[in-house]
Order: structure tokens, then C-alpha cells, then sequence
């Protein structure tokens, strides 16, 4: 075939040596005589053309792959510091941000601020309108935030409604400034699909101390903020050391109310509703109060605000359902009331949002042997009015019970006939509002009738509450208004009192009992 001594062994030898370390470009020169041994030249530089065209594939695989991940991890990290619905950081992010602040070499001048904001409508908004209608909320009020505040500055949503702010090597009265934009920006009203609503916001103003640490100045913020609550919505407050004591005695009574609703710190006073006709009281309302232990009793305004923002309202109203209607048939066993007796009983928008609260009112039914009919549910008219499906669904499972339906501070900016004929309730409760210049305004007593007659053309009936004097008692009773309660007939009463009241009831009309 060919000569041991041909001199293209070698080189085909070599070349093949070549190939194999990894020099896939070498080439093995062919010979003018084109014999067998040139094809096997031939052959292996063909091969080498084929893995260096593999390889080459191969590189650029690996080169797509690695980009592919390199971009997937930043993605994967612009994930860990965003928030996925507004597009705003999130609280890494945000505290990152504070951290390079912090750490910047400019003294105490360089020391950052943070503004700490939460929504004050936003749970009502949630409850009542649904989370879709929350969610775009959040979208506006973020991208409003953002248009308000400096482009240096860094924008998280902490996580809910609560938003931050942190603005690096800022002045405290610059910082107050922009905060002071966010609030009118957030007072603008808010469209959504089929109404439109107001938001406004609560702001609390942290200063960044040198060696301070980035949760310690979103701690001081936050309790800035709640102190921007207390004072009254839309307003924006400065930290100062005096809040943290605030701060430790809010989480104390939080902490003390929790063992109260687990436990027998809370008690139930009723207030009669009369019928202004006989006198007679026809029913009560149960309202509850907390008796602390060394603040006396506490009202409600002062703990429910409190039981909303920790989770527990749910827990609370289903201890007063229980606890009323169970007192109710107390006084049906002794003889004190009889079967047309009815207990009021006040729920939030919160529980129309649970399924489980119509089992809770149909296990309570069923436990105490209490009619339907005598217990009555309360809800505020914005709560009704603004209820979502869900709502109209758990009023309707409610209906289908047999329990009342009544609506709370009726005239309060929401009423309308339309939605008075379409909701499944009974009666409405008239805020106090409507009756205040009864007795001494010539034209209260038309306003008053007027509204009686708007009720009563909806097929419906009218509490009128906040009767203080025997005047305003007369006045409705005159104008054919059936239904009454307020501090001239009764104060709200411990259980124990109210034999004393029923039985004074039965024989006159019950006087002023402050």
C-alpha cells in the first residue's frame, strides 16, 4: 500500500496527536500523489472539521446557556427586592437602601430620613369592594408616591398598605415637605371601574443618627405613624423619643385585650329601644365594653379600632353574638321578656366577608333555642352599601336564617331608595344626625317625616336613635315614628339592671335615666 518510510506517517501521526490534545484547527497536508494514505489524510482532516464545527456548537450553547442564567439570576433578584404588584422595592430593598445611606462617609448631615405611610380607609376599601378593587388602589397609590417624591429617592411597599419612603442625606423639614406632597396627592379621589373613592394616608417622619441601624429607624417611623393616626387622619408626624413609651403601652393594652376576649374581661350593656307609643321596650341593644383590670371600664371606640388592626374583630363580634343571645334567653327562661323581645346585636363588614359567620349565628340559634326573629343583626350603612357579591351572599344566607337585618346610622351620606328597596333588610336605625335639632329647629320636624316617609315607602321601618330629651320623644311620637332609643329613655345598662327597667316599662314610659 504504501512505504514504512514514507514521511506522511509521521505527519499524519503528529497531526493526530495534535487533534487529540485539543487542536481541532491543526490540519495534516495532503500529498500531490492523492493515494490511499491522502485519503486517510483527507479523512481525519475532515474529521477535525466535523468536532471543531461540534465544538464550536457547543460553546456557543454553553455561552447562550450561561447567559440565559445569568439573566434569570438577575431576574430572580430584581424578584427578591420588588414587590410584585405595585413594582415599587420591597422591604429588603428598602432596608439596603437605608443601610448605603447610613454607611456613607458625609457625617451626620448624610444620615438618611424615612416616612413611613399607611392607608387609613384601605380596610374598609378591602372589606367592602373586594380584593381586586384593593389591589388597584395599592397600583394608584404606589405610582402617586412615586410621582410625589424626589428621583434619588427610594419607594417601597412594605407589604398591605403600608408603603415607605427613604430619602438619603435629607433635611428634616425637606423630608416634611415631600411628605406633605405625598398627603394631597393621596387625598385625590381614586377611579375605579364603578365609583369613585378617597384615600387619603397616615405619615410618620424618622431622622437617620449615625450609627443607628436600619430597623431601629423604621421602628421610629412606625410609631411616628401610629401617632399620625391618633391625631386624626391625612396627617403626618415626627418621631420623637416620648412615643416609644406610647408605643409600649399600645402593645401592653393589645396584649391585655387579647386576654380579654379569651377570657371574662369583657361585659355586655344593653340599651332599651322603645315603643314610643306605650312605652313598652320592645327590645335592646347589646353594646359591649371592656372591664380592664386597672383602667376601668374602657368604651368601645377606644378597643375596637384597636381589635381591627390586630385580627382579633372576628373574634370579638362572635363573643358579643354569643354572649347576647345567651343572655336573651336567660330572660326568656326567668319570664322577664316574652317571645316579641329582641336582642340587637352590632357585626362588622369584616364578618360578612366570612362564610363561617352564618354556621356562628345558626349554631348560636340552635344552642340557645332563641327564635330567629328576635335577634336582630346591625350594620353600618357604608358597610351595606358598599358590600361586594360576598356581602349580598352572607345577608342572603343570613336572611335565609330568619334573623332581622337592620341598618346602623341610616342618613350618615349613603342613602339612597334604590338601594333600600334591593337590600335584604328590615329597618333602619337614624343616626342621631337627623333628630339633633329636634325641638328646637322650626324645620327638623319635616326633615324628620320626610324621612320616615322614604323608609316607610321602601316597605321598611325606622329606629330613630339619640332621643335625649321628652321633647324629641313627643315630636316623633307625634309624627307617627314607632321606634326609639337614647339617653332620655335609658343610659346602656349592666344585664342585672335591665329586670328593673322592663318591669318600670310595664306600668309607664321610662324616664331619664342618667
Amino acid at each position: 500500500m504504501f512505504a514504512d518510510d514514507d514521511p506522511r506517517l509521521s505527519q499524519l501521526l503528529e497531526g493526530i496527536v495534535r487533534l487529540a490534545s485539543g487542536d481541532l484547527q491543526s490540519r495534516i497536508d495532503v500529498s500531490p500523489a492523492r493515494d490511499e494514505l491522502d485519503a486517510i489524510i483527507m479523512g481525519t482532516n475532515l474529521l477535525a472539521e466535523d468536532l471543531q464545527i461540534i465544538y464550536e456548537e457547543l460553546e456557543q450553547r454553553v455561552e447562550d446557556r450561561t447567559q440565559l442564567l445569568h439573566e434569570a439570576h438577575r431576574e430572580m433578584q430584581m424578584m427578591a427586592m420588588q414587590d410584585p404588584l405595585t413594582g415599587l422595592a420591597n422591604r429588603s430593598a428598602l432596608l439596603a437602601a437605608i443601610k448605603s445611606a447610613q454607611d456613607d462617609d458625609g457625617g451626620a448631615a448624610s444620615q438618611p430620613v424615612a416616612l413611613l405611610l399607611d392607608l387609613d380607609a384601605f380596610k374598609s376599601i378591602n372589606d367592602t369592594l373586594g380584593h381586586d378593587a384593593g389591589d388597584q388602589v395599592l397600583i394608584t397609590v404606589a405610582r402617586r408616591i412615586r410621582d410625589a417624591v424626589r428621583t434619588t429617592d427610594v419607594v417601597a411597599r412594605l407589604g398591605g398598605d403600608e408603603f415607605a419612603v427613604v430619602m438619603p442625606a435629607t433635611g428634616a423639614d425637606q423630608a416634611a415637605v415631600v411628605g406633605q406632597r405625598i398627603l394631597a396627592a393621596l387625598k385625590e379621589p381614586i377611579d375605579l371601574p364603578d365609583r369613585t373613592i378617597r384615600c387619603g394616608a397616615s405619615i410618620g417622619l424618622s431622622i437617620g443618627e449615625a450609627g443607628g441601624s436600619a430597623e431601629d429607624l423604621l421602628m421610629e417611623a412606625d410609631v411616628a405613624m401610629y401617632a399620625s393616626k391618633a391625631e386624626g387622619q391625612n396627617r403626618l408626624h415626627v418621631f420623637e423619643p416620648g412615643l416609644l413609651l406610647v408605643r409600649r403601652l399600645r402593645s401592653q393594652l393589645l396584649d391585655d385585650l387579647r386576654a380579654a376576649v379569651k377570657g371574662e374581661g369583657l361585659v355586655l350593656h344593653y340599651q332599651p329601644v322603645i315603643e314610643l307609643e306605650t312605652g313598652r321596650i320592645e327590645g335592646v341593644e347589646a353594646l359591649v365594653r371592656w372591664q380592664h383590670p386597672t383602667r376601668g371600664l374602657i368604651m368601645p371606640d377606644a378597643f375596637i379600632p384597636l381589635a381591627e388592626d390586630a385580627g382579633l374583630i372576628s373574634e370579638l363580634g362572635l363573643w358579643v353574638l354569643t354572649t347576647a343571645v345567651g343572655q336573651l334567653r336567660h330572660w326568656i327562661d326567668e319570664a322577664v321578656v316574652d317571645s316579641t323581645f329582641s336582642v340587637r346585636i352590632n357585626i362588622s363588614a369584616t364578618d360578612l366577608q366570612s362564610l363561617q359567620f352564618i354556621e356562628d349565628v345558626r349554631g348560636v340559634l340552635k344552642e340557645t333555642g332563641v327564635r330567629p326573629e328576635q335577634v336582630v343583626l346591625e350594620l353600618t350603612e357604608v358597610a351595606i352599601v358598599r358590600g361586594n357579591e360576598l356581602d349580598r351572599y352572607s345577608l342572603g344566607g343570613l336572611r335565609g336564617l330568619g334573623v332581622g337585618i337592620e341598618i346602623d346610622d341610616f342618613g350618615t351620606g349613603y342613602s339612597s331608595i334604590s338601594y333600600l328597596r334591593r337590600l335584604p333588610v328590615d329597618r333602619v336605625k337614624v343616626d342621631r344626625s337627623l333628630i339633633e335639632g329636634l325641638g328646637t329647629d322650626p324645620s327638623q320636624p319635616a326633615l324628620v317625616a320626610a324621612v320616615l316617609q322614604l323608609v316607610r315607602a321602601c316597605g321598611l321601618e325606622a329606629v330613630w336613635e339619640g332621643v335625649e330629651t321628652a321633647e324629641q320623644a313627643e315630636q316623633l311620637r307625634n309624627l307617627g315614628c314607632l321606634s326609639a332609643q337614647g339617653y332620655y329613655f335609658s343610659k346602656p345598662v349592666p344585664p342585672e339592671q335591665m329586670r328593673g327597667l322592663l318591669a318600670k316599662a310595664a306600668g309607664e314610659v321610662i324616664t331619664d335615666n342618667r
